[in-house]
């Protein structure tokens, strides 16, 4: 857990938080549009430095509350952490991986950089829960936590010392609120990336194993290893799991409009202060 700084014990979750999670949960599946933005092409005429990209995307819970599944083998951490950071998985091949790191301040461009925990560019999501009527709207940064988040003991070039993992620990660590400050040391960032592994299906699993998102069929590729359908059960699958990776958005923005009822629509803005907390404003819709 080095590097990682939690935030105040005496800080309440968000108060937008219980109402997400009851309206999200309700949903079959809890998918929503994730939008990135990209650096324009080269000499591709954009007006601006950066285009938009939108896809969808399954929330698989808050960072470091992993949801129980009695089907996940996986060692689970204690329950030492909680956060208001919805998070999704994704394969590092996918253009979304991309864009969160080479629009974050770092400016990521090697593919080195992309493979590995960081990023922090900026993202916003939406949810649109047809049962309550409701459209949820968060706006902040991504982070993505890869196999390198525990390597090495701090030493420059390994895990700790690297720059994206120092990110990833700083900015996401702020906003983890301790539950359990006797079980802390007993918390690893790597064992709550297994355990995401672990909660998904073997058929899921064996989708980090695909021959590679987007090139053409024509192109050669490992076809030792990668193919279609795959069905992993061994959470340690060498070729899954190095294409595994749990992206954590990190909200600065949240907007909640209510229109299940015409004649007292609402939309609600929480901003996330520099203080830790959170201010409302009630908004026409």
């Amino acid at each position: 857990m080095s590097t990682t700084t939690p935030a105040s014990t005496a800080l309440p979750p968000a108060p937008w938080k219980s109402l997400f999670h009851k309206h999200i949960s309700e949903m079959k599946p809890p998918q929503f549009v994730l939008s990135t933005v990209t650096p324009a092409p080269p000499n591709s005429n954009s007006p601006t430095p950066y285009l938009p990209r939108a896809r969808y995307c399954i929330f698989r819970g808050f960072w470091a509350e992993l949801p129980e599944n009695k089907d996940n083998e996986a060692e689970r951490n204690p329950r030492v952490y909680e956060s208001d950071c919805p998070s999704f998985t994704t394969d590092v091949r996918m253009e979304k991986v991309k864009d969160v790191f080479m629009s974050s301040a770092g400016h990521a461009d090697s593919e080195a950089q992309i493979q590995g925990s960081g990023g922090g560019g900026p993202v916003e999501a939406v949810w649109w829960t047809e049962e309550t009527g409701t459209q949820w709207r968060l706006k902040g940064r991504a982070f993505v936590v890869g196999p390198d988040v525990e390597e090495g003991n701090g030493e420059e070039g390994n895990g700790e010392g690297r720059s994206g993992v120092r990110t990833l620990k700083s900015e996401v660590g702020k906003r983890m609120r301790v539950v359990d400050e006797s079980k802390e040391q007993e918390w690893s960032w790597a064992r709550e990336l297994e355990g995401n592994f672990g909660n998904m299906s073997p058929g899921m699993r064996g989708s980090f194993k695909a021959p590679p998102p987007g090139q053409p069929v024509s192109k050669p590729y490992d076809k030792d290893n990668l193919e279609l359908g795959s069905k992993v059960r061994d959470l340690h699958d060498e070729a899954a799991r190095k294409n595994f990776r749990v992206v954590i958005i990190v909200p600065d923005i949240v907007e909640q409009t209510d229109i299940s009822n015409p004649n007292k629509a609402r939309r609600h803005k929480y901003t996330y202060g520099a203080d830790g907390q959170w201010t409302i404003e009630e908004l026409w819709p």
